[in-house]
């Protein structure tokens, strides 16, 4: 179809374009003028996304997600906030909202939800794109209702928000307050076990204790260590003074067998002396030889009494060793037992301390869900209030038939396309030789003919 066969079919047919056109626009226009005035009041709440936490005093990390503002306004056109506002507003308590809701409604569901339900469908909230500003607006037949209602939903969404920030803090709040409970018990048993076992075993300061002890441990340690050398040393010393008492040392270093030995020496050079002169059988001689002799038991005598004293010396260190041993035995068990007590005790203070580290951290967050459960605020607030609007917001008359016009001319040419479609005209010469597949040789102008009768005649030639 061309631009020429279109505007053919529309001279037509105009006719039927200007009836539907004209029905179209009358129709908007009566409608325009009929349908009750509506009225739209709006209120602009502020969402402060980059506001902290008073709890916590960090920025609130949902604010930080991209959705925010869009779960935000879901949040408004929410079941629970509108029927919030229905409380808000008494319809509940209303006998003409129940009766109304009893007609309309049929009694079906509760008041709450239904005239919800109807606040739903009028109302309109539209977030900013650059801003952090988010317009509650509501539709009605009265201004002042209207206002009321934006109003409404502007306060209802504030409440809801933080309700919803709220309610899980109490519940927070509960379970760490019942948890809290179990682990001060716990805390509690811990240190009644650490208290009752330092009683048991009289523990006041165990690492104290403990350092004493092993001093004593360290120094019985070295006593036995110098004893057992002393020991050694006396053994060797008797063992020489039992076999040839003349080379022990003990004997050979004691004054008095150094004076007896003396004392035999010069006897025995005197006696040597007088058998020269005086002869073997001299009185004098005798005596000498009897002192001598007395002087050799003496001797004698003293070198076995100092061998003796060696082995007693020995005996005795043999002694003190075997007692410092057992006392090394005894001081160790103390100390090993001092030990055990230490690292039971550092078991049951340990308790203690993990007990005591939970329950403050578990305290911790008791007293911030507390504070948090208990919060009256909020990062919203209304930017401006709804004021009931002077002027309806519907039905605009201008844009309607604005509407209707372009909605009728479109409609008409429409149908006017289809009837061509349902019963087609040859109206041209071209659209003549489109059809018939041949040239038109010849056209006459309908302006020739009578107006009484006026039609087009064609006469064509098919070509050889």
């Amino acid at each position: 179809m061309t631009f020429q066969q279109f505007v053919l079919i529309l001279k037509a047919r105009w006719k039927v374009i200007l009836t539907i056109f004209s029905v179209v626009v009358s129709l908007a226009l009566i409608l325009s003028l009929v349908l009750p005035r509506q009225y739209t009041a709006a209120a602009s709440v502020l969402v402060d996304v980059k506001s902290t936490d008073p709890i916590y005093g960090a920025m609130m990390q949902a604010q930080l997600l991209p959705g925010y503002m869009a779960t935000q306004v879901d949040i408004i056109t929410s079941d629970r906030v509108a029927q919030r506002v229905v409380r808000m507003l008494g319809f509940d308590k209303s006998p003409d909202a129940i009766a109304q809701w009893k007609d309309e409604g049929e009694g079906k569901g509760s008041v709450v939800s239904f005239f919800a339900d109807l606040l739903q469908k009028n109302l309109d909230v539209k977030p900013s794109r650059e801003s952090s500003v988010i317009t509650i607006g509501f539709k009605g037949v009265d201004p002042k209702f209207s206002a009321a209602v934006a109003n409404a939903f502007a306060r209802a969404y504030i409440d809801t928000n933080l309700e919803l920030k709220v309610e899980p803090a109490k519940e927070f709040a509960n379970w760490f307050g019942d948890r809290a409970k179990q682990l001060r018990d716990n805390l509690e048993a811990a240190q009644s076990r650490l208290s009752a076992y330092q009683r048991e075993k009289g523990i006041v300061a165990t690492d104290d204790r403990l350092d004493v002890e092993n001093a004593r441990y360290a120094e019985l340690s070295s006593q036995l260590t110098a004893i057992q050398a002393q020991r050694a040393d006396s053994s060797s010393r008797q063992r020489q003074a039992t076999g040839r008492m003349d080379t022990s040392p003990d004997v050979l270093n004691s004054p008095i067998i150094q004076s007896l030995r003396a004392d035999v020496a010069r006897q025995e050079a005197k006696l040597k002396e007088m058998a020269g002169q005086l002869g073997q059988n001299h009185p004098q001689y005798q005596r000498t030889q009897a002192e001598l002799d007395a002087l050799k038991s003496k001797l004698d005598a003293e070198m076995r009494q100092v061998a003796s004293s060696v082995g007693t010396s020995n005996v005795v260190n043999l002694q003190r060793e075997i007692d410092l041993r057992a006392a090394l035995e005894a001081q160790k068990k103390k100390v090993l037992e001092l030990r055990a007590q230490r690292d039971e005790a550092s078991v049951l203070v340990k308790d203690v301390e993990t007990a005591q580290r939970a329950y403050d951290l578990v305290g911790q967050r008791l007293s911030q869900t507390s504070l948090e459960s208990q919060t009256q605020q909020t990062n919203i607030v209304v930017l401006t209030p709804a004021e009931p609007p002077i002027k309806h917001s519907s039905p605009k008359l201008l844009l309607n038939v604005v509407v209707a016009v372009f909605l009728g001319m479109l409609l008409g040419i429409g149908v006017a396309l289809l009837q061509e479609m349902r019963n087609p005209r040859i109206r041209s010469g071209e659209g003549l030789a489109e059809t018939l597949g041949m040239p038109v040789l010849a056209v006459l102008e309908s302006a020739a003919l009578p107006r009484t009768k006026r039609h087009v005649g064609f006469r064509t030639t098919a070509s050889a």
